[in-house]
């Protein structure tokens, strides 16, 4: 089940208090977002095909005076880009896996995994993710697998490597409300406005 559209603000918490929050908008063709933090500022922008796959993406941060860009686009089995700093820009490509997963680093791209594997009856999936790295933009495709954790099919666990793991609770509307990551670090979802 795919997500609602809607505007989402999530608020990122480590040792109780609130590190960044989350402010994204989904619709039938977009996936559009922003994290904020004290150390900057990270924006994506997707476009989505009409079953739901990200079919191009644009992304950008800030953090202080230093700057990147990057733009991306799905083709066939790759994610073929470019990412930009200071003066430079540098071609870079991974492959996308068989299920043409994407991960931007926003927490409505995980909702869109598992709302994939859920239309498509999959209780648990292993497989190559097309993962944009926050810190430099660079796309790479690790292994990853999802792991439905109980019969309602609202409680997943997140493996993007060997030994690491997160809790992620969704809700009957298949809405991330929740989710924990190996150092107790949370993300929760504050409000939810259908558009």
């Amino acid at each position: 089940m795919i997500p609602p559209s809607g505007d989402y603000r999530y608020e990122l918490m480590s040792g109780g208090q609130v590190v960044a929050v989350e402010e994204a908008r989904l619709t039938a063709d977009r996936l559009t977002g922003a994290r904020v933090s004290q150390s900057g500022r990270y924006d994506v922008e997707a476009t989505l095909a009409p079953d739901s796959s990200v079919s191009s993406l644009s992304i950008r941060y800030v953090r202080g005076p230093f700057s990147r860009a990057a733009s991306y686009r799905a083709e066939t089995d790759l994610l073929r880009g470019s990412v930009g700093a200071l003066a430079g820009q540098n071609a870079t490509e991974t492959k996308l896996g068989r299920l043409r997963e994407v991960d931007a680093d926003l927490i409505l791209f995980k909702a869109l995994i598992i709302g994939h594997a859920r239309l498509r009856g999959q209780t648990r999936f292993t497989g190559r993710i097309a993962t944009i790295d926050p810190n430099t933009l660079v796309a790479s495709s690790p292994k990853q697998t999802y792991r439905q954790r109980d019969a309602s099919g609202l409680r997943w666990l997140y493996e993007p490597r060997m030994g690491e793991s997160e809790q992620i609770e969704l809700d009957d509307q298949g809405r991330i409300v929740r989710r924990i990551d190996r150092r107790g670090a949370e993300t929760v979802l504050r409000s939810f406005r259908a558009i």
